[in-house]
């Protein structure tokens, strides 16, 4: 066995110390090789936007044109989504918004592939899940459509049901009707989004509530001569009925009545 007395084990040699110039020519040669690795990544990312913008607007004019040759917004107006929309104040018409929902999706797939490309991951990963939400978003406006058609077409049964039953307010009964069918509508369709779902289904429960309320006591304040009136009726029909009623009992407790006859 080696005795480590005799032969103490070897130290490592200190590295040599690098002045303040060397490291700062070495940091700088650093980046330079960086950047020098960089610019074919940044040349292509720069292509591919630039590609892809241009492709982007291109199908967008083309969605536009097959929209309005169809007469897309005649068909939204008809449904009502097109005056729901002219009150929200979008200054768009359903043809120029469905255009630019195409040319947006277009450019976020285009920048998935650009930062892909350019290697920042994280940024590729915001984009990704943005890009799985869209259809979410489409589905939500596909649920607007429908409920705009069910509102005009509810409110169109309601109105002539309503005239023709003698109401005095049919207009108005049509309009509490549509009204309905846009507020579940809507409430869907923020469900479909995944925006605040918890308060939106508050707000629904709430404002169901507060048009109950209100039919009742419209109802119970409007209606209570009416019903009062229609119960004085039913009294008095009771009251003129009571004594065919009671002659009625009597005859049969006593019974049909028997002649004797001569003896």
């Amino acid at each position: 066995m080696q005795d480590t007395t005799l032969y103490p084990p070897l130290e490592p040699m200190p590295a040599p110390r690098r002045s303040m110039s060397e490291t700062f020519v070495d940091s700088l040669q650093d980046a330079v090789e960086m950047i020098l690795q960089a610019i074919p990544r940044i040349f292509g990312f720069i292509l591919i936007v630039a590609i892809g913008w241009f492709l982007a607007g291109l199908l967008a004019k083309g969605v536009m044109t097959l929209l309005r040759a169809i007469r897309f917004d005649d068909i939204v107006r008809k449904s009502g989504v097109s005056n729901f929309m002219n009150r929200l104040g979008t200054g768009t018409d359903p043809a120029e918004i469905v255009a630019g929902l195409v040319k947006w999706i277009v450019r976020i797939v285009v920048l998935l592939v650009a930062f892909d490309t350019l290697g920042l991951p994280a940024v590729s990963d915001v984009l990704r899940q943005l890009l799985l939400w869209l259809p979410n978003l489409i589905v939500a406006l596909v649920i607007l459509f429908i409920a705009g058609v069910l509102a005009n077409a509810l409110a169109d049964i309601v109105r002539a049901s309503t005239s023709d039953a003698g109401f005095s307010n049919p207009n108005l009964l049509a309009n509490v009707a549509r009204t309905a069918v846009w507020a579940f509508g809507i409430v869907v369709a923020v469900n479909q989004l995944g925006i605040a779902q918890a308060l939106i289904n508050t707000l629904f429960m709430g404002f169901v509530g507060a048009i109950s309320l209100a039919a009742g006591l419209a109802f119970g304040l409007g209606g209570r001569d009416r019903a009062a009136q229609t119960l004085d009726n039913w009294y008095n029909r009771a009251q003129e009925a009571r004594p065919k009623a009671e002659r009625a009992v009597r005859g049969s407790i006593d019974g049909p009545g028997i002649d004797e006859g001569p003896e």
